[in-house]
């Protein structure tokens, strides 16, 4: 009969992380300033800061894709920048940039640099990374978890 003894110094030597004091800061500030610039990415659907054609356009009420893709990043930015529900809403950006960058740029060409589809690329595993990750500090949800406690 063979007994498996699991201690404290083995499960630490098993995890592929190492976490500073530095990463929670460095992760929320991040999360921050990136769904602070993603925002402005949804506001442009709306017509704001040139619009989607450079010229104030919006894109349509109601019109799917582009109106409720826009909806969708904005609210999600939002809900990234206060770190409210950060987790999901990082998911749903996630899935929303490949969308856009599988529908709207991949049939333009293979690469990302052939197809301008280099921001949504960027933007879906940015969003997918914080999903897995967390929110870090400076997010209402550390501050709810710590209160709860």
């Amino acid at each position: 009969m063979t007994t498996t003894i699991t201690t404290e110094t083995q499960t630490a030597a098993t995890r592929t992380e190492t976490k500073s004091p530095a990463t929670g800061i460095v992760v929320g500030a991040s999360r921050i300033v990136i769904s602070f610039l993603f925002g402005f990415h949804g506001l442009q659907g709306f017509g704001f800061f040139g619009g989607i054609d450079g010229q104030g356009g919006g894109v349509p009420f109601g019109s799917f894709p582009g109106w409720w893709g826009s909806v969708f990043e904005l609210a999600g930015a939002v809900l990234l920048l206060v770190g409210l529900a950060s987790r999901p809403a990082a998911i749903l950006l996630s899935g929303v940039m490949a969308y856009a960058y599988f529908t709207v740029h991949a049939p333009m060409g293979l690469l990302p640099l052939q197809n301008m589809g280099e921001p949504a690329a960027v933007y879906s595993w940015i969003f997918l990374l914080f999903a897995a990750i967390g929110p870090g500090r400076f997010a209402l949800d550390t501050l709810i978890k710590r209160r709860s406690r």
